[in-house]
């Protein structure tokens, strides 16, 4: 648990500091605030804030949980698995929002003949992406491990199971499909409310021509690009947390 609770702390304060630079970057040149890089933060923290009630609001409910069967003992099985899925899929909406902040690294935010040296322009939207991507990965963290310590014994087996990879891998697919939508179509996390709306946007977005190979190659380039960031980084945080 300290384990979590430091790297939680490493995320608040690199979120922190990619807020300062943007407040700074304001009052320093004199130049107009953007406010849609600090409703980002706000969106890309969602994820982690889910998973990490979600992860505590579990284990205040089961604290002998170290396997299905003690669980079973405390709560309905029924129970532990509707209260899984709900706190998964919750999480799983609005994980993208942390991915998203890839996205920035476009400087649509600079302006031609801006004050803004580019250097601190560099500093502070790569920082503001660092903080997406650790968001993105201390919470998709949380919820495998917190799936693990649910269905298997962690410490059981040399290493994860294979499933929580094959979960892990799904959830940064579906995390880069959101951040495509989300920066093509201006989708949002809660669009998922009108369905058809929804379908609807995709239908005519993808009926355009080149528009199915681009989303594919988006997608491709993302999920990449996050599992390579992903997989060294938890699983030497599995290890670290069982030894």
């Amino acid at each position: 648990m300290n384990a979590i609770l430091t790297a939680l702390v490493c995320v608040i304060l690199l979120n922190a500091y990619a807020a300062l630079l943007i407040l700074l970057r304001a009052k320093v040149y004199g130049v107009p605030l953007y406010r849609p890089m600090l409703v980002n933060i706000g969106l890309s923290l969602a994820p982690v804030a889910l998973a990490f009630v979600g992860l505590i609001g579990f284990l205040l409910v089961a604290p002998a949980a170290l396997s299905l069967v003690s669980i079973s003992a405390t709560l309905p099985a029924a129970a532990v698995w509707i209260y899984l899925g709900v706190v998964t899929l919750v999480w799983l909406v609005f994980f993208p929002n942390s991915i998203y902040l890839i996205t920035e690294l476009n400087f649509s935010h600079r302006r031609e003949h801006t004050p803004v040296p580019l250097w601190y322009d560099i500093v502070h939207t790569l920082t503001l992406t660092g903080s997406g991507l650790a968001n993105a990965v201390l919470s998709l963290a949380l919820i495998q491990f917190g799936l693990i310590v649910v269905i298997a014994d962690p410490a059981a087996g040399s290493g994860p199971p294979g499933w929580s990879w094959i979960f892990a891998a799904g959830a940064i697919l579906l995390g880069s499909v959101g951040v495509y939508l989300g920066r093509y179509l201006r989708l949002n996390s809660w669009d998922v409310r009108h369905p058809a709306t929804l379908i609807r946007k995709l239908r005519d977005h993808f009926a355009a021509r080149g528009k199915a190979l681009e989303g594919v190659a988006f997608v491709a380039t993302h999920t990449v690009l996050v599992a390579l960031l992903y997989v060294p980084i938890f699983g030497l945080a599995y290890t670290a947390i069982l030894s």
